[in-house]
């Protein structure tokens, strides 16, 4: 693979993987820092990658890993689209301080889910990967990434749920 070549087929995919290194390492410096390193990784290994069969799968697989890998050496806190929320311009305090709350609530509800339920809810609703992306990163076949994430969403439903009738008082 020459220079042309992993630019247009590599380089080209890290504005993809910036929003799940930013939710995965907690913050934008690290995420930098991490898709550098990745594709350091990558261009160094260029000639074995270049005939890979499925070359974004194998550039997603390997972002999440440098992920995962500088995620076991430090336990940082979990990110959530509260920035992507905040970004709905309200034009009230009060609505804003509603969707700082439901922010808050969700991201409760968020560390209460199993980690691949999490993990999979957010590559799908919050970054925006799409069903076989998220199968080739977790390496689970494209059904159970769907039960998954219908599981997560059933739970973060329920426990919404719950939370705003408490607080309604029908409890």
């Amino acid at each position: 693979m020459n220079t042309k070549e992993f630019k247009h087929k590599v380089l080209s995919l890290s504005e993809r993987i910036y929003p799940m290194a930013v939710r995965m390492l907690g913050n934008d410096a690290d995420a930098q820092d991490a898709i550098q390193e990745i594709m350091i990784r990558l261009w160094d290994r260029r000639k074995q990658i270049g005939n890979h069969p499925n070359l974004t799968g194998f550039v997603f697989l390997t972002a999440r890993n440098y992920c995962v890998d500088q995620l076991k050496k430090k336990r940082p806190e979990l990110v959530t689209s509260d920035s992507q929320l905040m970004k709905l311009e309200s034009e009230t305090g009060q609505e804003q301080f509603e969707l700082k709350e439901l922010t808050i609530i969700v991201e409760k509800i968020l560390k209460k889910l199993p980690e691949q339920q999490r993990e999979i809810m957010m590559m799908r609703d919050i970054d925006g990967f799409e069903f076989d992306e998220i199968s080739i990163v977790t390496q689970l076949n494209i059904k159970h990434v769907r039960v998954l994430l219908s599981r997560a969403r059933k739970q973060v439903r329920v426990e919404l749920k719950k939370t705003y009738s408490y607080e309604q008082g029908k409890n």
